[in-house]
């Protein structure tokens, strides 16, 4: 389903000979692109939800990123497609695919950015320093260890990637390589720019894929994908990011204690300091961003509860009476199912969204005060 797309500056003094550079932002529920200048300034963009394929009573969720990749792709415009210089994109971080290495196919369903394996926490415990990032039933280490250790299919030929990795390898055609924003919830060291030795130590350690840093070149665009929709024969692939990293970077914030809050699906923060930070037990890690560092962490509460239980034309009544400059008086905390992973990190935390009697006496006060 196309949600929107919108074509700019075609007559603005635009040169034939400037090249673009094409960024895909594949979300929770949706995905989008926009084609930049070097000036930043956007020539076009659209967005499209991911459409609902079905395969064995579950989402198959791997063919309708791929659906939507191509789709975002037939959706840039013709007449720029030629000017595109490189193209990248960003994945929700943690969502990880075990993939056969020979073929590029997905040997299990995809594990889902916001999925907990508890049964893989203790060994992964055991393995990782004291409250590293890894040390989160959500991070893509437990999910791979949740999955070598409950797998009966053959190893050898196996292969794990990032939501990222795998969309932008259907581009490049290059299997194996990743960047070390989406590998830091593997167990990958962005500071060393290595992987661990008590990591690669371990039996599974075959699977990890080759790290580079994003938005370095990975390959040229694939002959039959340049040819089937026109970009031009030194178009090239480069490595991607996470999403809520991307939405720094749009955000343009540069100066060491700026932050940023997206709010999407879910929600997520992220500041930049000369400090890296990690705790696990509240669910803070540090992503490299060249020599500093975005210390921050992602909850699951967000825009996708809150659509569950409202409509957009009453999201959108309903958040005219709020008033940032006041602390709610409710103690309601939203999540979709149980489980949060930041500001604390505990996969059996409950939804709330039961109001006290007190904080209901106090409600009622400020409502008859108003009078």
């Amino acid at each position: 389903m196309v949600v929107g797309c919108k074509i700019e500056n075609q007559e603005m003094g635009f040169q034939a000979s400037e090249r673009l550079y094409l960024g895909m932002d594949f979300g929770t529920s949706g995905a989008r692109y926009a084609l930049i200048d070097k000036q930043g300034t956007i020539h076009a963009e659209g967005k499209r939800e991911y459409p609902n394929y079905m395969k064995e009573d579950s989402l198959d969720w791997a063919l309708s990123w791929k659906t939507t990749l191509f789709s975002l792709l037939e959706d840039v415009p013709v007449h720029l497609r030629p000017l595109v210089a490189s193209i990248s994109l960003d994945g929700t971080s943690a969502t990880t695919l075990i993939i056969d290495s020979k073929t590029g196919e997905p040997l299990a369903r995809p594990y889902l950015y916001n999925e907990s394996c508890p049964d893989a926490l203790p060994l992964v415990k055991s393995i990782a320093p004291i409250n590293h990032t890894v040390c989160s039933g959500s991070s893509t280490l437990c999910k791979l260890v949740s999955w070598w250790n409950n797998d009966d299919s053959d190893k050898k030929s196996t292969m794990l990637l990032h939501q990222a990795d795998w969309l932008l390898w259907l581009l490049h055609g290059q299997l194996g390589v990743s960047d070390y924003n989406n590998a830091l919830k593997v167990g990958y060291d962005p500071e060393a720019d290595s992987y661990p030795d008590w990591l690669l130590s371990q039996p599974y350690a075959q699977l990890l894929p080759m790290v580079k840093a994003p938005g370095t070149s990975i390959g040229h665009l694939k002959g039959d994908i340049r040819t089937q929709f026109g970009f031009s024969e030194d178009c090239i692939v480069c490595t991607g990011t996470t999403d809520s990293i991307a939405a720094f970077l749009a955000a343009r914030a540069t100066k060491p204690g700026k932050a940023v809050t997206s709010l999407g699906s879910t929600l997520a923060i992220k500041l930049l300091s000369t400090t890296r930070i990690e705790d696990a037990r509240y669910g803070v890690y540090s992503h490299r961003l060249d020599d500093k560092w975005l210390v921050g962490g992602a909850s699951n509460t967000g825009g996708a509860v809150l659509k569950e239980n409202f409509s957009d034309e009453q999201l959108e009544k309903l958040s005219e009476h709020i008033n940032p400059m006041e602390a709610s008086p409710l103690d309601y905390y939203p999540l979709k199912s149980v489980g949060e992973r930041f500001p604390v990190a505990n996969p059996k935390m409950e939804p709330r969204y039961l109001i006290s009697l007190a904080t209901l006496e106090h409600c009622y006060r400020i409502l008859y005060s108003s009078r």
